[in-house]
C-alpha cells in the first residue's frame, strides 16, 4: 500500500535534500573564515534552495507547467550544490569520500526530481 503524501515534507526527495543540506551545513562549519562569503554561503544557499523549491513546487502543483518549472529550478540548484561540493573537494576542505557521498546523494535527488517531472501528471 502506498503512503499518502499530504505535504512536501512527506516526499522522499525533500527529505533526501534536507539531509544533504544539513550535512553540508555541518561540514561547512570547518571551512576557513576567508571562505565565509564565497564558498560557505554559496554551498549552504544552494543546498537549502533545493528544499525550498521543492516546497514551492508542491504548492504550485495545481498548474502542471508551473509545477514542473519549479522542479526544474530545484534540479538546477541541486546541480549547483554538486559544483560547490566539487570546489570544496578541489580546495581540500572536504575529504574525497565525503564529497563522493554528497555527489551520490545529489545524483539520487536529481533522479528523483527528473522522475517527478517526467510523471508530473501524477502529481498535478
Amino acid at each position: 500500500m502506498k503512503e499518502k503524501i499530504k505535504s512536501y515534507k512527506d516526499l522522499r526527495v525533500y527529505n533526501n535534500a534536507m539531509e544533504a543540506a544539513m550535512k553540508i551545513f555541518e561540514l561547512s562549519k570547518t571551512f576557513p573564515p576567508e571562505e565565509k562569503y564565497s564558498l560557505t554561503d554559496q554551498m549552504r544557499h544552494a543546498s537549502r534552495s533545493v528544499c525550498a523549491t521543492i516546497g514551492e513546487a508542491w504548492r504550485k502543483r495545481i498548474n502542471q507547467a508551473v509545477f514542473t518549472a519549479r522542479l526544474n529550478d530545484s534540479e538546477s540548484v541541486a546541480c549547483a550544490s554538486q559544483v560547490w561540493v566539487e570546489f570544496a573537494r578541489k580546495c581540500g576542505y572536504l575529504k574525497e569520500e565525503v564529497c563522493d557521498e554528497l555527489d551520490s546523494a545529489y545524483d539520487q535527488i536529481l533522479g528523483q526530481l527528473f522522475k517527478m517531472i517526467k510523471e508530473s501528471d501524477k502529481w498535478t
